[in-house]
C-alpha cells in the first residue's frame, strides 16, 4: 500500500486535494538571521498561519513545506499552526544546500560545514533515516520528503557527501526525494548521481527549473522520468510569466503532462500578504495564476482545467508517495 507520510502521519494519496509541491511557512535560517536579512526570516507564526489561512480558503489542501534543517525549519511550530488552519504538511528530511552552511547549528557550537564534514556517508545517511522513520529536531514528526541541494552552476564536495545520504535514507525508507538547484542549474548533473547509484529519477521532484526555462535542459529531464517542480511564479524580474506557461505546455506536446507540479516556493517576507510587506501571498497561484493559465492553456489548443488538475492533484499523489 502505498502512502504520503505528513507531519500528523501517513495518509491515502488519494487524500491530498490540491497540493502546493514547494513552499516555506515558518523558518528562522541561521546564516540569514546572523547576517541580518530580515526579509528571508519567517518569524511570526500568526503571520504564517494567516497565509496557510489565504491558501485553505482558495481550496488548497495540502502543501511540501520544503524547509530543511540548514533553512531553520521549525517543525513543531508549522504543525501546530497547520492542524488550526486543517492544513496537511509534508515535511523535508536531509538538507538544503552549501550556500547555507556557515550558518551556526542550533546547539550553537559547530556550522553545519563543521558537522557535515565531521560526519561519514554512512553516518550522514543514518541521520536522514532517523528523521524519517523515529522524528526531527526532538519531536515525533518524521520527515515525508528525503532532500538534497547544488550550488549555481556547481556541486561542492559536501553537497555530494549530502546527495548520496538522501539517495541512502530514501533506499532505505522508500521516501520521496526533492532536489534543489539554484536558478536551475545542474539537474542533469545531478541525475548522474542517481543513476551512479541506481536510483530510479521517477522518484525525484526537481525544483526551480523554471528559472532556467531552457527547452533542451528541460526535455532531457523530463526524458528521465523526475517530476518537476515549477516554483518561480510571480518572479517576474527573471522573465514575464509567458515564459513559464510555454515551457510547460512544451513539456505537455511532448507527453510530460503527468510529471509537473506548481508550488509558490514564498520565503520571504515580502511575498507574504500577511507580514504587512505588501506580497502577493499563498492564495495567489490558486486564485489569480490558475485562471490564466487556463486561459492561456486554451489559446494554445488545452483543456486548461484538465492539465491542472494533474498538475496539482494527481500527479502530487504520485511524486510524494513512498515507494514501499
Amino acid at each position: 500500500m502505498t502512502f504520503v507520510r505528513t507531519v500528523n502521519g501517513d495518509i491515502n494519496p488519494g487524500d491530498m486535494g490540491v497540493t502546493y509541491c514547494h513552499d516555506h511557512i515558518y523558518c528562522v535560517p541561521q546564516l540569514w538571521k546572523e547576517k541580518g536579512d530580515d526579509d528571508l526570516l519567517l518569524d511570526d507564526a500568526e503571520a504564517s498561519r494567516a497565509e496557510l489561512q489565504l491558501f485553505a480558503n482558495a481550496g488548497g489542501r495540502t502543501i511540501y513545506d520544503a524547509t530543511a534543517i540548514d533553512y531553520g525549519r521549525d517543525v513543531a511550530t508549522v504543525r501546530r499552526i497547520a492542524n488550526e488552519i486543517g492544513v496537511q504538511i509534508i515535511a523535508t528530511a536531509g538538507f538544503n544546500k552549501s550556500l547555507m552552511w556557515p550558518g551556526t547549528m542550533n546547539d550553537g557550537k559547530r556550522t553545519f560545514n563543521e558537522w557535515i564534514g565531521s560526519l561519514s556517508r554512512k553516518e550522514l545517511a543514518e541521520h536522514v533515516t532517523r528523521e524519517v522513520t523515529t522524528g526531527m529536531d526532538g519531536t515525533d514528526i518524521r520527515g515525508g520528503v528525503v532532500k538534497f541541494g547544488t550550488g549555481y552552476n556547481t556541486i561542492s564536495e559536501l553537497e555530494v557527501k549530502t546527495v548520496y545520504a538522501a539517495l541512502d535514507a530514501h533506499k532505505e525508507t522508500g521516501a520521496p526525494i526533492h532536489a534543489h538547484t539554484e536558478l536551475g542549474t545542474m539537474p542533469l548533473e545531478q541525475l548522474d548521481l542517481l543513476h551512479q547509484e541506481g536510483v530510479d529519477p521517477r522518484y525525484l521532484t526537481i525544483a526551480h527549473l523554471d528559472r532556467n526555462p531552457d527547452p533542451w535542459v528541460h526535455r532531457k529531464v523530463a526524458e528521465t522520468g523526475a517530476f518537476f517542480s515549477f516554483d518561480g511564479i510571480t518572479r517576474v524580474k527573471y522573465y514575464p510569466e509567458n515564459v513559464r506557461t510555454r515551457c510547460i505546455l512544451d513539456l505537455v506536446r511532448a507527453g510530460h503532462e503527468d510529471q509537473i507540479m506548481i508550488g509558490g516556493d514564498i520565503a520571504r517576507k515580502t511575498m507574504f500578504a500577511s507580514y504587512g510587506k505588501g506580497g502577493l501571498g499563498m492564495g495567489f497561484i490558486l486564485e489569480k495564476w490558475r485562471p490564466r493559465f487556463v486561459e492561456e492553456a486554451g489559446e494554445a489548443g488545452f483543456d486548461g482545467e484538465k492539465l491542472l488538475e494533474k498538475f496539482f492533484v494527481a500527479n502530487p499523489q504520485r511524486a510524494f508517495a513512498f515507494s514501499q
